[in-house]
């Protein structure tokens, strides 16, 4: 082992970052043998047709670098569906960028354009990546909380938070974790809000797919006024299963994505060539992302039925794969502990994980409620609620 003493001190570029809490609650459910419904990533397999067709690729020779933006074939299967979904008319080859996972993809977005003494405003809670991201860039993290209860946006608040140092919004719909979804009268109300401004849009959109109860998603693709300003980010993993595969996609205006792309070339250069093959033919059948919503609402509402024979009370769950419930209801006294120590009281006692939504504010506002994540097999759903029965 290398001497302590021959290692130079460093200064922390991220100080206030540690282990996230996914990592913490996924190692615990592990060493309970617990149920995790905490992570969110499905334990079940994707589509057979998809390996196939990665295979094909690899065999095919599609084993060396693709070109820097994307492999064109996929960048152009992208475009097809924005403007059969959305209505926008972009071109793959100046417009998309496939990127390494929807992480990379908001990272590379916010080192593009946020400059040392930038504000960019992000909406609580939020996914756990936005802060690091915006604080690498030497930007100015603002927070803004969504309406505690409902997570909707709060407008007037979002509006006294812009001001001539802000340089972007980020706006996650469906949102994780509370399962919000934004409406159309909301986006065109942020459309509004923006309008005489100069401030970008970041749009986490990758659980676009999973939109509940007959609603729409609301992309930003579908607001001209947005899409204009905006960096649209999605997800194959979320979308097709294989989180693992860490592969997402990027569209913007041709100025902002010529941006965009300079700092992509020199952060992962390329993404996973036999997969993004794949990915391309796989998606000349829309079938799969197009009956996803109800894929997931079954999940849902499996989940929910039983959930709902337990002292935890249900908050509205209109997209994404996540459950939110409110804790205070509960008859055993661990409902008056931090959130964070009810999920781990949970995870060792009741066997089952959860992540507290504390976790996604800065401060810690503890507001009495977990999230469960319900892309799992029927029977992992069905032996969590078993356990959580006893609640």
């Amino acid at each position: 082992m290398r001497p302590a003493d021959r290692t130079p001190a460093l200064v922390s570029r991220l100080p206030q970052v540690g282990t996230t809490i996914f990592t913490v609650m996924s190692a615990l459910a592990t060493e309970h043998q617990a149920v995790n419904l905490g992570q969110g990533f499905p334990d079940f397999a994707c589509d057979p047709r998809l390996l196939d067709a990665v295979d094909a690729a690899m065999r095919a020779g599609h084993n060396q670098y693709p070109p820097m933006p994307g492999v064109p074939a996929l960048r152009q299967a992208m475009a097809d569906k924005v403007r059969a979904l959305y209505g926008l008319e972009i071109d793959a080859n100046t417009e998309i960028t496939v990127t390494a996972g929807a992480t990379q993809a908001i990272l590379t977005a916010i080192l593009a354009v946020v400059h040392p003494g930038d504000e960019v405003i992000v909406l609580e809670p939020c996914y756990d990546s936005y802060v690091p991201n915006i604080e690498l860039a030497g930007g100015v993290v603002v927070r803004v909380p969504l309406t505690p209860g409902t997570f909707r946006p709060n407008f007037d608040a979002i509006s006294a938070a812009i001001t001539p140092r802000t340089r972007a919004i980020l706006i996650n719909s469906p949102h994780n974790p509370s399962g919000m979804v934004w409406s159309e009268a909301e986006m065109r109300r942020l459309e509004e809000i923006l309008a005489p401004t100069d401030v970008l849009l970041i749009s986490d959109e990758v659980y676009e797919h999973m939109v509940f109860d007959g609603q729409q998603h609301q992309s930003a693709a579908r607001f001209p006024g947005l899409a204009g300003r905006a960096f649209i980010v999605s997800s194959f993993g979320k979308t097709y299963h294989v989180t693992g595969w860490k592969i997402g996609t990027v569209v913007a205006p041709a100025p902002l994505m010529a941006e965009f792309r300079k700092v992509h070339q020199f952060n992962v250069f390329t993404v996973n060539t036999p997969m993004q093959h794949a990915l391309a033919a796989y998606m000349a059948d829309p079938a799969p992302y197009l009956q996803l919503s109800d894929f997931y609402a079954a999940k849902r509402d499996r989940f929910r039925a039983g959930l709902a024979k337990t002292r935890f009370r249900l908050l509205p769950s209109q997209g994404t794969y996540f459950q939110c419930v409110d804790i205070s209801t509960l008859a055993v006294p661990e409902r008056d502990l931090p959130e964070a120590d009810f999920c781990q009281w949970l995870t060792r006692e009741i066997g089952v994980a959860a992540i507290p939504l504390s976790a996604f504010y800065g401060d810690g506002f503890d507001q009495k409620v977990v999230r469960f994540c319900f892309a799992k097999k029927d029977e992992t759903l069905d032996e969590g609620i078993r356990r959580l029965a006893r609640l």
